[in-house]
C-alpha cells in the first residue's frame, strides 16, 4: 500500500499508540510511535514528518515543551495535541505555539481519521469565494486562520479571537453524518454558558433534539442569529465539509 504521509505518535499510554498504529495504518500512514518526550523531539530533528500526534502528560517532558521544540525544527509540521485533562490553559498555550488542534480523550477511530484526513487533504476543505463572501462572518475555516480551531469533541468546538473573547460552535458536517442537524436552536436569554452543560439544541429533521455541551465557561457576549442560514447555504450547496459555524462569543471565566 502505498504510504499517504508520515506520522510520529507520542503518547505513554501504549492503548492509544497502539490504536493509532492500527486506525491510521490500515489507511496507508506510516506510523512511527514513541512514549517518551525527548525521543520525539530527537526523532523530529533527524527525519522529517507530516504530522505529530502527543499527549500532553509525558514520562518526562510535557507535551507543550515538545510542541515548542518541534515546531523549531520542523515550523511547517501539524501538531494535534491530545490530553485527558483539558485545561483552557494549555489549550491557550498549545495554539499560541501553533498547534493544529486541542483533542480530549478519548476520542474514536473515526474521530481520529477525521482529524489525519483534515492535515493530508487540503482540497476538502476550501470553499467558493462568493460563498466565503457571503457568510464571511458566520463560517470558521478549519485552517488557514491566524486564530486555528483548538478544542473539539462530539461536534462542538472553541477557540480564541480578538480582545481575549472566545468563539464556541458546532461542526456541521459531524452532525449531517449524525443524520440530525435541521435547525440550531440557542438557548434564549442566556447570559452564561458554562463547561458540561448544554447551550444549544440540534434539532432533526424528524424532531429529536441532541444538546450542544459547551467546552467552556464564559460571559455571553455575542450570539449568532445567523447561524440556521448559514448552514441551509452549507446543506444546500453541499459545502458543509471541513467548515463551522460559531455560535457564541464569549469571554472566558474561571470556575
Amino acid at each position: 500500500m502505498e504510504k499517504k504521509g508520515k506520522i510520529l505518535v507520542l503518547d505513554d499510554d501504549p492503548v492509544v499508540t497502539l490504536s493509532c498504529k492500527r486506525i491510521l495504518g490500515a489507511e496507508g500512514f506510516n506510523i512511527i510511535t514513541t512514549d517518551k518526550g525527548e525521543d520525539a523531539i530527537k526523532k523530529v530533528s533527524e527525519e522529517e514528518f507530516d504530522l505529530l500526534i502527543s499527549d500532553i502528560r509525558l514520562p518526562d517532558v510535557n507535551g507543550i515543551t515538545v510542541l515548542k521544540e518541534t515546531k523549531k525544527v520542523q515550523p511547517e509540521l501539524d501538531v494535534v495535541i491530545i490530553t485527558g485533562y483539558p485545561t483552557v490553559e494549555d489549550a491557550k498555550e498549545s495554539v499560541r505555539l501553533g498547534a493544529f488542534e486541542f483533542i480530549e480523550k478519548p476520542f474514536t477511530p473515526e474521530f481520529m481519521m477525521n482529524v489525519a484526513k483534515k492535515v493530508f487533504d487540503n482540497r476538502g476543505w476550501i470553499l467558493r469565494q462568493a460563498f466565503i463572501d457571503e457568510f464571511r462572518n458566520e463560517i470558521v475555516p478549519l485552517r488557514g486562520t491566524e486564530n486555528a480551531v483548538i478544542y473539539y469533541k462530539e461536534g462542538t468546538w472553541a477557540r480564541p479571537v480578538e480582545g481575549g473573547m472566545w468563539e464556541i460552535g458546532c461542526d456541521v458536517r459531524y452532525w449531517l453524518l449524525a443524520g440530525q442537524l435541521m435547525y440550531i436552536d440557542l438557548l434564549p436569554d442566556i447570559k452564561v454558558i458554562t463547561a458540561g452543560e448544554p447551550f444549544a439544541k440540534i434539532i432533526s429533521g424528524g424532531g429529536q433534539t441532541e444538546e450542544l455541551v459547551s467546552p467552556m465557561t464564559g460571559r455571553v457576549v455575542k450570539l449568532n442569529h445567523e447561524a440556521n442560514t448559514a448552514m441551509s447555504a452549507l446543506i444546500r450547496d453541499n459545502l458543509s465539509e471541513g467548515w463551522l459555524l460559531w455560535l457564541a462569543r464569549i469571554e472566558p471565566l474561571k470556575i
